[in-house]
């Protein structure tokens, strides 16, 4: 526990000094202060009698307000899911890097901490940094969605919970790369590669089919069972909140099959990247 938390603070000490910290709080405060003057609602009754959308009138006068909220939150955390982990992926991905940079990696190993401690207390660091920053941004957009409303539906704020869990995944697969090239921005690069890569892959059926080899067909499929699900994903976190059915192409989705393997592709990282931090040499 000490050697955890004597890592949260080193990491926020090096997030503080680089601006990292700063830029993080105030690009989510932006978004928050848009969000908030971008959305004016003048409500009857339980029914929006009008809308504006940055300044711009919006002719959806009747709709029930409590389908206007969910149908703006599900808009909303279908957004973040797209957006937020590259900032967030951005703002920790230097964490391994950084350690072991020379001077810095002597100071680290000089202490009586193992090195697998040394570097998944750098990830639950990183992770916790991220985990704020989620929460501060979607709690503080639940509460100006209710200030307006006066509906509250807590749907979303648990959206958070799941793109967290999906940038757990691409932060483990940053520090893998980052023990691997001890580069920054490659481990930006390959993470954002691997984030993408899980859009078209959600139809590897159909991508398999159109190949002519049979090893073809099977790396695709093998890239689809490895690869973070990005696309499945994204559509539980917009279901979830909007409470509506799946699309054919996302229904596996709807099971525990999606954060069940990238949840192991979390795993596999960590525990690679652990295996490879023990044998390096400095």
């Amino acid at each position: 526990m000490k050697v955890l938390i004597a890592n949260i603070e080193d990491v926020m000490r090096e997030a503080a000094a680089r601006w990292t910290l700063l830029a993080y709080f105030f690009l989510s405060s932006l978004f928050i202060i848009i969000f908030a003057f971008a959305v004016n609602l003048d409500i009857v009754e339980g029914s929006l009698a009008g809308a504006k959308l940055f300044g711009n009138d919006i002719h959806a006068s009747g709709i029930s307000i409590d389908k206007l909220v969910m149908g703006v939150e599900s808009g909303l955390s279908g957004g973040l899911f797209l957006f937020w982990p590259f900032i967030a992926i951005f703002a920790t991905a230097h964490l391994v890097p950084r350690m072991m940079e020379k001077g810095t990696v002597d100071l680290y190993l000089s202490r009586p901490v193992g090195r697998v401690k040394l570097l998944l207390s750098r990830y639950v660091a990183g992770l916790l940094l991220a985990g704020v920053n989620i929460a501060y941004l979607i709690g503080a957009m639940w509460l100006i969605v209710v200030w307006k409303t006066h509906v509250a539906h807590p749907r979303f704020l648990f959206a958070g919970a799941i793109i967290l869990f999906f940038v757990a995944a691409l932060l483990a697969c940053a520090f893998l790369i980052g023990v691997i090239t001890s580069s920054t921005a490659v481990s930006i690069m390959t993470t954002y590669v691997v984030f993408i890569l899980g859009f078209p892959l959600v139809t590897h059926n159909r991508l398999a089919a159109v190949v002519s080899k049979d090893w073809q067909a099977g790396i695709i499929h093998a890239f689809y069972w490895i690869i973070p699900k990005s696309s499945e994903l994204m559509g539980a976190v917009v279901a979830f909140v909007s409470e509506k059915a799946l699309p054919h192409e996302l229904a596996a989705a709807a099971t525990p099959a999606p954060f069940l393997s990238t949840a192991a592709f979390a795993v596999g990282c960590l525990a690679l990247a652990s295996w490879l931090f023990q044998r390096k040499e400095f």
